[in-house]
């Protein structure tokens, strides 16, 4: 079943965590909960996403990931959604583009794991992504030196916003981005699917 799409306000700060959550876990959560304080956002809308582009296999069921989410991630300032699905749209780039047409005003944030910014210069079409919406990226276990190292971080040096003012980010002229250190959950979807402990 699908849902309808998140309201928003003109002049809200939105975060967007996109991702396949296959499944999702506490490790989401607390990096959610981490960017609604550290990034001064007003909401996190999670993008369930019908399936990850990088990724050889696709993920579970659409609703079954949904379910999964909605009970990992319980905030009152927080949305799960399958915008990706309802808006037909596959890349990132894509959606950002789609949703600030949509919601005009929103002052939208990408939000990603460190571990995503080692590899962000792989994303299609990622330059626009940063040229459209600033970045908040969360530091994981073991991914700090690889993403401060990435092309990414290399390329966007100077467009880097210290940690001390994350909360401007959301208000940051595009390009910008902001890399905090966030206490580590040590958990990843890998893991747990691994291990064979989805439910």
């Amino acid at each position: 079943m699908r849902h309808e799409l998140p309201y928003a306000r003109a002049g809200q700060r939105i975060g967007l965590l996109g991702g396949s959550f296959d499944p999702a876990h506490a490790g989401h959560a607390h990096i959610t909960r981490e960017a609604l304080k550290l990034f001064g956002l007003d909401r996190v809308w999670w993008l369930v996403s019908p399936g990850n582009p990088l990724k050889a296999e696709g993920p579970a069921p659409m609703q079954q990931r949904l379910e999964r989410a909605r009970q990992v991630m319980t905030h009152p300032r927080v949305c799960v959604s399958d915008i990706e699905l309802r808006l037909g749209t596959r890349h990132t780039a894509q959606t950002v583009a789609a949703l600030q047409r949509r919601y005009r005003g929103v002052r939208f944030v990408w939000l990603m794991g460190a571990d995503n910014l080692a590899q962000f210069d792989q994303w299609q079409e990622w330059h626009d992504i940063m040229a459209r919406v600033p970045v908040g990226v969360l530091a994981r276990p073991g991914q700090q030196i690889s993403a401060r190292a990435s092309r990414a971080a290399r390329i966007y040096r100077a467009e880097r916003l210290g940690a001390r003012a994350s909360h401007l980010l959301a208000w940051a002229e595009t390009p910008a981005w902001c890399f905090v250190n966030v206490p580590m959950v040590d958990l990843s979807s890998t893991k747990i699917r691994l291990r064979g402990d989805w439910t």
